[in-house]
């Protein structure tokens, strides 16, 4: 079991930055993969970056390479998605996600959930 917290949404205007951050705790010293997802009004959840907890591979989505930054700390206790350059579009719902063994590409990879934080950005 894994439990996970998300923190750090708030409402910004475009071309600001935030830090998300995913508190993890449970099973920690298994070898989950952390996810960020998104999800905004009207659309489907889609995954924007997943680190690989045990060696800190990243992966990253095209919609957000090179503007978003997946992170963890060195107790591997909290996953980071440092948001930057961010536009209107970035609005949404953001839940942070864990699996194990499965895909890190596909929200069907990640059986651990968070309650989501939202972040806003206006123009």
């Amino acid at each position: 079991q894994v439990q996970l917290v998300e923190s750090g949404g708030g409402s910004v205007q475009a071309g600001g930055s935030l830090r998300l951050s995913c508190a993890v705790s449970g099973d920690t010293y298994r070898r989950y993969y952390i996810g960020w997802f998104r999800q905004a009004p009207g659309k489907e959840r889609e995954r924007v970056a997943t680190i690989y907890r045990g060696s800190g591979l990243t992966l990253y989505s095209g919609s957000v390479k090179g503007q978003f930054t997946i992170s963890q700390d060195n107790a591997k206790t909290t996953v980071y998605l440092q948001m930057n350059s961010l536009k209107p579009e970035d609005t949404a719902m953001y839940y942070c996600a864990a699996g194990e063994g499965g895909s890190m590409y596909r929200e069907s990879g990640f059986g651990y959930w968070g309650q989501g934080t939202q972040v806003t950005v206006s123009s």
